[in-house]
């Protein structure tokens, strides 16, 4: 045989281990986004993580730089199909054109999907220092899903807000415990696999722990939710409305006397319709800016209403002469007066500040819709009569670990959201929003209400249940009888442990070599 026929013999190989990976890769990735929150074929979930090991057992005998590839392509795939909407929100949030916005939106996926390309460099690794599949596949998913830096949250575990049995065990472990679930599901198919090819033995421990982790957690989902159901029928209730006007971000801004006219003339119509303890008004739901010294009379706000009033709204002071602005949420009582309030302590970036915007003003030349708001100081509860309620405003209520500090400092007896998804116009967005902010009502076992300004406005109950909302776009008032729960759950006590778990596990098998393993 030539030498130029034996190196062809050597390259040819590995070429084609290359392309095979990065196809499962590319396969994976469209797996994923598609079972995930915004498109909602939930099943694709249970199996999204085999073509992702695949590419990377295709992957381990070469260098690092090798995973490191094919689990980042895995990632951007992923996380450019499932915010693909991301692109008319930049257009719109920053006032950028289309050729700018689609350059954010890929540096975007970029960014969150090399959470995954970080992932297949430990997998990696710790197959080449001997580890399992088993071993070296979920611990190091499950970390890097909670602690990669990430504007919005990417839990596995949100495929699976149309199985009310599945995700019960949150109230546990959280989003990080119903992913470790359902990757145990995909382990086991993919070790099934590969044992029909005669890679490995029977996974008969793989079998067994998948069987147990399924059963166990359809078992507790099975009996927790009566027990739940039991507990919200024997709290005492709140009777809300929410109102949910539709008008554009600019159009309100623009138009803030017809947006203060809808919210009253709406808050109307549910007076008329029967008695209420409660209006809810959604984020930024009144645009003049209110002073922050307490106690503050909000007649020239309510007019003729005589509901007390939950309402977003623009505060600000002047400290050392320089104006600061917060968006804030307001407890208007009975009587008029606002004695109660907080304001978003998580500010969203781009929509309402700029990264090292106050050391470079001139950003904001560059990007004149961003806001400048400055970020609140304590997550305290709005005080409600013998009630104490939460209000993350915007996208604090889809950050678990966020939330959870708001529930352990105020001991809430609801959650209620207020957010303006308007920004985002007819895309997947708000139906994604809703997704991930179901969790928070079963970690915590408390009603969690959404007022937004365009949709979509719901009642979650603490089963993380949807028992009503309104539509996206559309005009309209929700009327609802939620009642006022205390509970304090293992989730709301210990946090992210399985996520600490993974973590200290990862850096036990960094320490310990294997011999070679399969």
């Amino acid at each position: 045989m030539t030498d130029a026929a034996q190196d062809n013999t050597n390259t040819n190989p590995d070429i084609g281990d290359r392309t095979r990976a990065y196809a499962w890769a590319v396969l994976g990735g469209v797996i994923y986004f598609l079972g995930w929150a915004g498109f909602g074929y939930w099943p694709l979930a249970l199996v999204s993580l085999v073509p992702l090991w695949a590419a990377l057992e295709l992957s381990t005998d070469h260098p690092w730089q090798a995973a490191l590839g094919v689990s980042w392509v895995y990632g951007i795939v992923m996380i450019a199909g499932g915010y693909h909407w991301l692109v008319p929100f930049f257009e719109v949030f920053s006032g950028y054109g289309s050729f700018a916005s689609v350059g954010f939106w890929l540096a975007f996926s970029a960014f969150i999907g090399a959470q995954y390309g970080v992932y297949g460099v430990i997998y990696g690794l710790l197959r080449r220092r001997g580890w399992s599949v088993a071993l070296a596949a979920i611990p190091p998913f499950m970390t890097a899903e909670w602690l990669y830096p990430k504007l919005f949250p990417v839990y596995l575990a949100n495929s699976f807000n149309q199985q009310p049995v599945f995700v019960q065990i949150a109230d546990l472990g959280g989003p990080l415990l119903v992913t470790a679930v359902a990757a145990m599901v995909n382990l086991a198919l993919f070790e099934t696999w590969r044992w029909w090819r005669g890679a490995r033995g029977a996974p008969r421990a793989v079998w067994a722990l998948t069987i147990l982790s399924v059963g166990f957690t359809l078992g507790y989902g099975t009996i927790r939710i009566p027990q739940v159901e039991a507990a919200m029928a024997a709290a005492p209730p709140l009777r809300l409305g929410i109102v949910q006007v539709n008008m554009g971000i600019f159009q309100k801004r623009g138009e803030a006397a017809e947006a203060h006219r809808r919210h009253l003339e709406q808050s109307l119509e549910l007076e008329k319709e029967g008695e209420l303890d409660l209006i809810v008004w959604p984020e930024s739901a009144y645009v003049q800016n209110l002073p922050r010294e307490l106690p503050v009379s909000g007649d020239e706000i309510r007019k003729e209403l005589r509901t007390p009033i939950l309402f977003g709204g623009v505060s600000q002071e002047y400290v050392d002469g320089r104006r600061k602005i917060f968006n804030t949420a307001f407890m208007m009582e009975a009587d008029g007066i606002v004695r109660s309030t907080y304001d978003k302590t998580y500010l969203l970036m781009f929509g309402e500040y700029l990264p090292f915007g106050e050391t470079f003003p001139a950003l904001y030349d560059l990007s004149p819709n961003s806001g400048r708001f400055t970020p609140g100081s304590h997550v305290r509860p709005l005080h409600f009569g013998q009630w104490r309620i939460s209000t993350p405003i915007c996208y604090e209520d889809v950050l678990p670990g966020f939330t959870r500090t708001m529930i352990r400092e105020a001991n809430p007896h609801v959650l209620i959201n207020l957010t303006n998804d308007s920004w985002f116009g007819d895309t997947q967005e708000p139906w994604i929003h809703l997704v991930l902010a179901q969790f928070r009502a079963i970690e915590h076992r408390l009603y969690l209400v959404r007022a937004t300004n365009s949709g979509i406005s719901a009642v979650i109950d603490p089963v993380g249940r949807i028992v009503a909302q309104t539509g996206t776009l559309t005009r309209e008032n929700l009327r609802y009888e939620v009642h006022m729960m205390e509970a304090a759950t293992v989730y709301t006590r210990f946090g992210d442990w399985p996520g600490w778990l993974s973590l200290a596990a990862i850096l036990l098998m960094l320490i310990v070599r294997r011999g070679s393993a399969k």
